[in-house]
């Protein structure tokens, strides 16, 4: 049974289809893509399986959507598949369009009435600190979530005003989490490596490419003529607002699919969402404990290191601060260290006054980390480059030695605190 409605008294929402048979071919075929992209790459969840079988499919029906979902296809590190999801993406999606560095103009020549599926690789480069050019390509991916926000240029040899079309739907992947813009308007697969016992199926072209062409041509004949009945179902959404705006094409998919898809989608748009702003949540604590740190370092007088019981015990003073809150007793040194190991910040053993050792927290550790996610807006960052790099020792002088063991490094850099002995 379908749970969406249409938006009209006589029509079904599944074309032409002859009742349960045609209801069952659709749910087969969606079956059958799910193993397919199974077969080639692990992705974290099934409720993200699910997800990608229904954007793939999602994307045949593309002309009769509203909204164009982004999936954002993002990992901590490379190796971790991203690029080989993109491979069997192109093999099964509506109209690919694979690129890596392509040029906005390029892009909004090609985005028309009938737009290809946007396929980005490497899309971390667009949004990275170097991607200044980039930035109308940017604008592209989020205008185009929406039909009907075309981008407007001068064009042509009368300089005339002209309406760029970006509605599309794509696909991208890159190392870390995209711009929130772009986040917010996706459907977000997090890849991870895959365990030793993990096995997938090598993509060689010859044989890969032949099998999934002939999953994603029984696609097309089969949505093809369900567009028109897609753009009128209305579908029941079990999310709201943006969220709701981005899985519907998936869910309308599912409906018109029918067997257990419709569950299974809503099932996969629930979890997966409620995974989202769990991660929001926790970038925001994040974000909020790298600031923290900061003034807790500047009110120590920028000292080299701080002892992790001290950073902890000022952290818990704080009753405004979710600190004392954290976890079921506070804030401890292991929620401490994993809450700062995604910016590569680590405690290790350091030397103090008097000989005695300590674990501790080294600051030029943090440099990079700051300016990053939490700029201090009275100081620009090229002077907070050059405020704490080492001076050059005179010609002929040893370099004096640290109050500590520490040594201190560029912002960005790996030096820690040096292990005492």
């Amino acid at each position: 049974m379908q749970e969406g409605t249409v938006a009209s008294h006589d029509a079904s929402g599944t074309g032409d289809r002859d009742g349960a048979d045609g209801e069952a071919d659709g749910a087969a075929l969606l079956t059958e893509l799910q193993a397919a992209i199974g077969r080639y790459v692990v992705l974290p969840s099934e409720e993200a399986l699910t997800a990608m079988t229904l954007w793939v499919a999602a994307s045949h029906i593309q002309p009769a959507l509203q909204h164009a979902p982004r999936l954002a296809v993002v990992g901590p590190t490379k190796g971790c598949g991203k690029s080989r999801v993109l491979d069997v993406l192109h093999e099964t999606v509506y109209q690919p369009m694979m690129t890596v560095n392509t040029s906005p103009a390029v892009v909004f020549r090609v985005i028309g009435k009938n737009p290809p599926t946007l396929l980005v690789d490497e899309a971390d480069t667009i949004f990275g600190p170097k991607a200044g050019e980039k930035e109308d390509l940017r604008g592209l991916l989020n205008a185009g979530h929406q039909r009907n926000r075309p981008a407007w240029r001068i064009s042509g040899p009368e300089h005339k005003p002209t309406a760029f079309p970006t509605f599309a739907m794509a696909a991208l992947a890159g190392i870390g989490d995209l711009p929130d813009t772009i986040m917010d308007r996706a459907i977000v697969i997090r890849m991870q490596k895959r365990k030793p016992g993990e096995r997938i199926t090598p993509f060689r072209s010859r044989y890969s490419v032949p099998e999934l062409h002939a999953v994603r041509d029984r696609l097309t004949a089969w949505l093809t003529p369900l567009r028109e009945a897609a753009g009128r179902l209305v579908p029941k959404m079990p999310v709201e607002d943006r969220a709701a705006d981005t899985w519907e094409p998936l869910i309308i998919v599912a409906d018109l699919a029918g067997g257990h898809w419709p569950t299974s989608a809503r099932a996969a748009c629930l979890a997966m969402t409620r995974h989202e702003v769990a991660q929001d949540e926790q970038t925001t604590l994040k974000t909020r404990l790298l600031r923290d740190v900061r003034r807790i370092f500047e009110q120590e007088g920028n000292k080299e290191a701080l002892r992790t019981q001290d950073l902890l015990a000022t952290l818990l003073g704080d009753a405004e601060s979710p600190w004392p809150d954290y976890g079921a007793k506070g804030l401890n040194a292991y929620h401490l260290s994993s809450l700062l190991r995604d910016f590569d910040i680590r405690p290790a053993n350091y030397r103090f006054e008097q000989g005695r050792q300590a674990k501790a927290y080294a600051r030029n550790q943090f440099l990079d980390a700051w300016a990053r996610y939490c700029p201090d807006p009275a100081q620009p960052t090229s002077a907070a480059g050059h405020a704490f790099a080492p001076g050059r020792p005179a010609q002929g002088k040893p370099p004096a030695p640290p109050t500590g063991s520490l040594p201190v490094g560029p912002p960005g850099g790996t030096v820690g605190p040096k292990p005492a002995r």
